[in-house]
């Protein structure tokens, strides 16, 4: 009986470097194709970004391209407006002004007069 217990170590001694030398081999096969296929989805990635990049660029600039289209139109009409209507160019002036002064002076009344320019309300600024 002593004999099949030393037998039994032998088969499992046996049995593990056969496993050994299997996963040894497995992996000097295995480890190029690994390298291999991590190269070609690395590639992929990169490829991805990259193309990924470059619709950004092109929807930015299609973005501008619009951008810029519209505002030579804006400017197209606002140029026509002046030059049909002579007082769009008074109110466009009107307006600013009183934006302007809208920061300064949150209460001011306006009075046209025949040059288009406004008076801002009497009394104020003078001081007493």
């Amino acid at each position: 009986m002593h004999k099949q217990k030393g037998e039994g170590e032998i088969a499992i001694i046996l049995v593990i470097v056969l496993l050994a030398i299997s996963f040894i081999i497995a992996l000097f096969f295995g480890l190029p194709v690994w390298h291999v296929w991590k190269s070609e989805k690395s590639g992929q990635a990169l490829f991805a970004q990259s193309e990924s990049g470059r619709r950004v660029l092109v929807s930015q600039a299609e973005a501008e391209r619009d951008a810029a289209r519209l505002r030579a139109e804006a400017i197209g009409i606002v140029g026509a407006a002046a030059k049909n209507f002579p007082e769009y160019r008074q109110q466009e002036f009107i307006g600013a002004f009183a934006d302007a002064m809208k920061e300064c002076h949150p209460t001011i009344i306006y009075v046209p007069t025949e040059a288009g320019i406004p008076i801002v309300e009497a009394g104020r600024g003078i001081e007493k």
